[in-house]
């Protein structure tokens, strides 16, 4: 296998950083799709290991994000929405006009999962396994992380725009610091529900939630906060047209301490990977 650094431009020429992942012989293209903040760096040995089985993997980061800040973190003004109608889209096309003849699936993290309906290529997308992909509505969210999220959401990232405009997540231990509209639009969308409904077809008239067309597979774990069975389904039901199943992991019958929104992706956690390759050999 080899492992290279890419740029990746994106339609608006905004230069996107990425890392490639080729197999010796290639199976499938995976397009692995990063949690909000979230830098690509965290994906390597999970990305290494889908490589080592078979398939070509992608991990990249979005604008504003690690090495694809270019200038001033909030350069264009980016929001989420952006990161899935720009970025999300230009990394699959570059994986579509290098790897031609192939498969192409997302495994998502996160807001990778929840952003896909916003690119302009998804239909090119055979199917899409995400973990820890949920609306994140407060209205769904357990006592008392329900109270630490309604702070961070309508007063914490609030003020760290207007003093610093940029949500310093870094304080708080949620990733790198944010542009100031993708924190602005995060806590707009976690305050409704179904996230990116809250501004469907009002503000953002130009999408693929009702029509996408695909086979998905949705894990989540039972020690994670954010993403739980009602959060989850949440965030499913905007996909009007998708094929869904849903994953509920049990850290203790499985022998872990705990998984929570990250380690899935955590080389200690590797135990769980097998599921990701059982997934994309099912689709094939």
């Amino acid at each position: 296998m080899t492992e290279k650094k890419v740029t990746i431009t994106c339609s608006d020429n905004f230069p996107l950083s990425a890392v490639l992942f080729v197999p010796d012989e290639t199976k499938a293209v995976v397009m692995l799709a990063p949690a909000t903040g979230i830098k690509k760096g965290f994906y390597r040995s999970f990305a290494t290991y889908l490589c080592e089985m078979g398939y070509v993997v992608i991990t990249f980061e979005n604008r504003g994000i690690g090495e694809s800040k270019v200038g001033s973190i909030n350069n264009g003004n980016p929001n989420l929405a952006d990161w899935g109608r720009l970025d999300m889209t230009a990394v699959l096309e570059y994986l579509k006009s290098e790897f031609q003849g192939h498969q192409y699936h997302l495994i998502g993290h996160s807001a990778g999962g929840q952003l896909v309906g916003f690119m302009d290529n998804c239909h090119d997308l055979t199917s899409m396994f995400n973990f820890a992909s949920s609306s994140g509505s407060l209205k769904y969210a357990e006592f008392p992380f329900r109270l630490k999220s309604a702070f961070y959401l309508t007063m914490f990232i609030p003020w760290s725009n207007l003093f610093f405009g940029q949500v310093n997540s870094q304080w708080v231990g949620m990733g790198e610091p944010l542009p100031k509209n993708v924190g602005k639009q995060w806590g707009k969308w976690c305050k409704g529900t179904g996230y990116v409904k809250v501004d469907l077809d009002t503000e953002i008239k130009e999408h693929h939630y009702y029509d996408l067309h695909l086979k998905s597979k949705w894990i989540y774990a039972q020690d994670d906060d954010i993403a739980n069975s009602r959060t989850v389904q949440d965030m499913i039901r905007v996909y009007t047209k998708i094929e869904s199943e849903t994953v509920e992991l049990n850290p203790k019958d499985l022998g872990m301490h705990d998984i929570g929104h990250m380690k899935f992706f955590s080389s200690k956690r590797k135990e769980l990977w097998p599921m990701a390759v059982e997934w994309l050999e099912s689709q094939s």
